[in-house]
């Protein structure tokens, strides 16, 4: 926590990292702060000023911007409170980015070209197309290595023109710096300019999940530390209790019983597919069967597919016959086929579609496509019959 005086407040609006609709509220700008902005890669702090929520915080040349929902009084003084999980967790992943960028600069001349500090997991973008799985095992000891040695953090501010500026890592400072330098240490690994957040003492572990293809030339290093390595654990151990339970054998085990469900599931998939295509030829014949078939065939089967409907309208044949069959839940989205004389498809197609409040494509006299309101199907049989009886006025 921290005590500070408001300096400004003004109308403004904020943009949901999310998309949609603008958020309403105040920018706010204090004497001084302890929420961070975001920048360099890492997200910004959260956090009260009272008891308003802070819902974003920016940087405006050398002030940070806090957008809140509620006015405050200019000079009014008040209490900054910082979101602390949620700073710590930066922190280590921030000190952590720092360690595996030196590293594997040192190890293998791999250069950080980028960084991205994310929600569930971070991705530092190095400069090379790729990076072996023998490569990523080595850096991963590396750097937990250095870990149990309890390597200090440490920070300290330089001047601007000061010749030291020139000999620490860096990607450039923004166009609009202003102010002393800032270096962030980690003891005889790496020297980094850095405007983040970082813990003293390199913590816990890291995990290297694994690498990625990112831009041209470039690849995407993938990475947890600190408590986040303990939360993913928890959350692998939950999976895995999960599926001892349903799969009825141990963890070695889950791979290769999956497996052979995905096998059977394929094998029942098949046979149900080669059903449907016998049950489609049935219903076509049983209707041709008949002694005066209908001139409007009209069916619908929760189970099936486009290839069911085009079996039927294959054996039945549409030179004569117009068919209206849809697949699909009744309440819910499915498909439809118009099959029928050429003329008559053209004229209807569009017309069944938007009853059905759904899209199609057709030619050669088939029609066929998504339907979203499946419970109109009996409008538009009524719309095809009155269309057959204005083709036939005395049938």
């Amino acid at each position: 926590q921290f005590t500070t005086r408001v300096v400004s407040c003004r109308a403004a609006e904020l943009r949901p990292e999310g998309g949609g609709e603008p958020v309403h509220g105040f920018q706010v700008v204090l004497e001084d702060t302890i929420l961070f902005p975001e920048g360099g890669g890492q997200p910004d702090d959260r956090g009260l000023i009272g008891d308003v929520p802070v819902l974003r915080v920016t940087r405006r040349g050398p002030e940070a911007v806090h957008f809140v929902p509620a006015a405050l009084e200019p000079g009014a003084e008040v209490l900054l409170s910082l979101d602390w999980e949620r700073r710590f967790d930066h922190m280590q992943q921030h000190s952590g980015q720092h360690l595996i960028s030196a590293v594997a600069e040192q190890m293998f001349g791999f250069k950080t070209t980028s960084w991205e500090l994310g929600r569930q997991r971070s991705v530092i973008e190095l400069d090379t197309p790729v990076v072996t799985a023998e490569q990523v095992q080595a850096l991963e000891e590396s750097v937990n290595e250095k870990i149990r040695d309890r390597v200090p953090v440490t920070v300290r501010e330089l001047a601007a023109d000061d010749p030291e500026v020139e000999t620490v890592r860096s990607r450039g400072l923004p166009d609009d710096h202003a102010g002393p330098v800032r270096v962030v240490d980690i003891e005889g690994i790496d020297s980094n300019l850095c405007c983040g957040t970082h813990v003293d003492f390199l913590l816990k572990v890291i995990k290297l999940l694994g690498v990625e293809k990112g831009k041209k030339n470039k690849t995407n290093l993938v990475f947890l530390v600190g408590n986040r390595v303990l939360k993913s654990v928890e959350q692998s151990h939950s999976t895995e209790k999960a599926l001892t339970s349903l799969l009825k054998n141990g963890p070695g085990e889950h791979v290769e019983a999956v497996k052979r469900l995905q096998s059977s599931v394929k094998l029942l998939q098949k046979n149900n597919l080669n059903l449907l295509r016998d049950i489609a030829v049935l219903i076509a014949r049983d209707f041709k069967s008949k002694p005066a078939p209908k001139q409007l065939f009209v069916l619908h089967r929760k189970e099936g597919d486009s290839e069911f409907m085009n079996i039927i309208a294959n054996e039945i044949g549409t030179e004569e016959t117009l068919l209206f069959l849809t697949v699909g839940d009744e309440k819910e989205a499915g498909l439809f086929l118009l099959a029928g004389p050429v003329e008559a498809v053209e004229n209807l197609g569009p017309r069944v579609a938007e009853l059905l409040g759904g899209k199609g494509a057709g030619k050669r006299g088939r029609f066929q496509g998504k339907a979203a309101k499946m419970s109109r199907r009996g409008e538009v049989q009524a719309l095809l019959q009155e269309f057959i009886s204005n083709q036939n006025p005395g049938a």
